[in-house]
């Protein structure tokens, strides 16, 4: 059988990079990044993300995911190098996934839904990686589909990173600071 007759392979997007932002200290916001898969296929997207894991953070080996995100329920993913443990909270409905490495750290990643938009996507991983983060995942995913741009001055910043480029600011939703 070719790949192209496959059900499985036949309805996967085309793989990019991983969308994948993370804090540059983790531990130290309530969520320590975002990840954007392109489909509900915890199998295929799991795998990429963990092939794809920033080293620095270490070897991720299991996975703690919420069920409503996720089409298929695996107990385990196949990756490159073996296999990584997925454990489910079946109730839980927290758009986030928690990732627990070798080295027993732990991060906490929020779930941009497959379906968000270019715009929606990156202002959400912004969102999520942003230093000092104290919104949980489903406020940020309700801000940035409900309240698009509320306040154009009020803004996430990236710590002059090149993700928005050298002149373009994301929006975010913090409040604006007073003057005084």
């Amino acid at each position: 059988m070719t790949t192209s007759n496959c059900p499985v392979h036949a309805s996967l997007p085309a793989r990019g990079p991983v969308r994948l932002r993370m804090v540059k200290h983790p531990g130290r916001s309530r969520l320590d990044g975002g990840w954007w898969p392109r489909s509900h296929n915890l199998v295929v997207e799991l795998a990429d993300l963990v092939d794809h894991f920033p080293a620095r953070f270490g070897k991720v080996g299991w996975v703690s995911a919420s069920r409503p995100d996720w089409a298929v329920a695996p107990t385990r993913v196949a990756v490159a190098d073996g296999y990584v443990k997925v454990d489910w909270r079946p109730q839980a409905d927290d758009h986030v996934v928690r990732l627990k490495t070798a080295e027993r750290a732990v991060f906490y990643l929020l779930v941009v839904p497959p379906d968000f938009t270019d715009d929606q996507g990156a202002e959400a991983l912004l969102a999520a990686s942003t230093h000092g983060n104290k919104h949980c995942a489903a406020d940020i995913l309700d801000l940035v589909t409900e309240h698009p741009d509320v306040d154009p001055a009020d803004r996430w910043t990236d710590n002059g990173a090149t993700w928005w480029g050298p002149h373009a600011v994301a929006p975010s939703f913090r409040p604006a600071k007073s003057g005084g």
